[in-house]
């Protein structure tokens, strides 16, 4: 199964009103086709009043295995939907990695 889809069915756990798992290996300085760069938006209810580095605990201990074995990084956007609606639904963009594309 591709690491896309493992993160993806994971993170389904937190029953996100909104769930993006972007690859973004591409941008960075490793083989091509590969699975080590994740960027993550996940809006859902289920983080309401939750602080968010807890928020963030939380993905961890979700992506536990992936996190000591393939995914070399994980930028995370976690929101509630109250959030998310203040943000336009609109997350930032990654930063170019300096070894990127080479």
């Amino acid at each position: 199964m591709a690491m896309q889809t493992q993160i993806e069915q994971k993170l389904a756990a937190l029953t996100p009103d909104v769930l993006r798992v972007e690859n973004e290996s591409h941008m960075h300085n490793v083989p091509a086709n590969s699975e080590t760069h994740f960027k993550v938006t996940l809006v859902s209810e289920s983080f309401d009043g939750i602080m968010p580095v807890k928020r963030h605990q939380q993905i961890y201990a979700l992506l536990a295995d992936e996190l000591t074995g393939p995914v070399h990084a994980l930028a995370l956007h976690l929101y509630t939907p109250k959030e998310w609606q203040v943000r336009g639904g609109e997350r930032p963009d990654s930063p170019n990695c300096r070894g990127g594309g080479q």
